[in-house]
């Protein structure tokens, strides 16, 4: 029975200048699902890291001719306005990467039997681009994305790709996609790197041909109000990841399932799910960010930061490691905090919160920083 959190502060972490049944598995017996796993025939992988990667070199551009306006910042709305144009490298399993294009913002052709449609063979990731008080546009730990996309397509038979290729592609569509970077503090242009599984085929399996896209959005605050406290509803009825599954991977498949109970959860009054898992209600994430608790220690009052560690099951959040680098630098060495990665439940939050040690609780994603 889902029963309300009883965490009155929610509020997103770090600025650009410094995204019913269940097996329950005891912490101290689980093995390590983050461990990589033969997914695919060795002697596949090896043909197809014989074929070209992603060539910069090679990158075409076609300017639009009809530029779009700017919209007002005060007027943004996320994820609702795109820029001019568009970044794209093709990959099939006979030629590698083809040479990339940045072309016009425009549809997608594809054939209703392409298989993203059919079994979800799609990953995506969420970034940003920042300017600067000099006005220099800055990406916030690139690498960080393009490591996890690819451990997301690697996961669902899509193509890896050479991450720092794809990166120094990215900048050069930013640059040419400035004038939508706005320069006001909260502001930013959100970028939208996705894989999709592109042949036509109704058959299950490895994907013949894939595309890598990206697409750009200036947006504002994701909160406009400011951070307010949200209520949450603690949900254990529905299971958003679970040991061995994919809720560490970005994957599109993992978020519309989890549309419903949101729903559920707002009829009821409250604006986002804490999600639990297994019979002991263990905290995850919140709606679609990583969690973190501030909770002072029983006993001596020692000030201490949670998070649930990555056995598998939470998104290796790009804003929560640099959340949890800032803590252990700042908080860890200059003020004594206990910085733990650990399973806590939802019985240990409630405790701490009626008994008056629970200072805080928060997410961390990219859309909100």
């Amino acid at each position: 029975m889902a029963r309300p959190a009883t965490i009155s502060r929610l509020r997103s972490c770090l600025t650009a200048s410094r995204g019913e049944t269940s097996v329950w598995i005891p912490a101290c017996r689980r093995p390590n699902w983050h461990n990589k796993r033969p997914y695919s025939i060795q002697s596949q992988e090896e043909e197809l890291a014989k074929l070209p990667n992603i060539n910069p070199d090679a990158l075409s551009i076609t300017k639009t001719t009809t530029p779009k306006a700017l919209v007002p910042p005060e007027e943004l709305v996320f994820g609702r306005t795109f820029t001019d144009h568009m970044l794209s490298v093709e990959w099939t399993a006979s030629q590698g990467w083809l040479p990339p294009r940045i072309t016009p913002y425009q549809n997608l052709s594809l054939d209703p039997a392409t298989c993203v449609f059919h079994y979800a063979f799609e990953a995506f990731e969420g970034m940003k681009a920042y300017k600067n008080p000099r006005n220099e546009v800055r990406l916030f730990r690139p690498d960080r994305n393009m490591r996890r996309l690819n451990r997301s397509v690697e996961r669902i038979a899509l193509p890896t790709f050479d991450g720092e290729a794809f990166t120094d592609l990215i900048s050069r569509f930013v640059r040419l996609e400035d004038k939508f970077i706005p320069s006001s503090r909260g502001y930013s242009l959100y970028l939208r790197p996705t894989m999709i599984g592109t042949q036509r085929t109704l058959g299950v399996g490895p994907p013949g041909s894939a595309l890598l896209y990206l697409i750009a959005s200036p947006v504002g605050p994701y909160y406009p109000t400011g951070f307010r406290a949200v209520s949450l509803a603690a949900t254990s009825t529905a299971v958003r990841a679970w040991p061995g599954g994919v809720g560490d991977r970005k994957l599109g498949a993992n978020y519309a399932p989890c549309i419903v109970p949101q729903l559920e959860a707002a009829k009821r009054g409250y604006h986002q799910n804490l999600w639990l898992f297994g019979e002991e209600e263990i905290v995850t994430e919140v709606g679609t960010m990583n969690f973190f608790a501030c909770v002072r220690e029983k006993g001596t009052g020692r000030k201490m930061l949670w998070t649930a560690p990555l056995d598998g099951t939470i998104l290796e959040g790009v804003t929560r490691e640099s959340v949890l680098e800032l803590a252990r630098e700042r908080l860890g060495k200059e003020e004594g905090w206990v910085i733990e990665e650990k399973d806590f439940t939802m019985r240990e939050l409630a405790e701490a919160a009626d008994e008056g040690r629970l200072m805080e609780a928060f997410g961390t994603g990219t859309a909100a920083v």
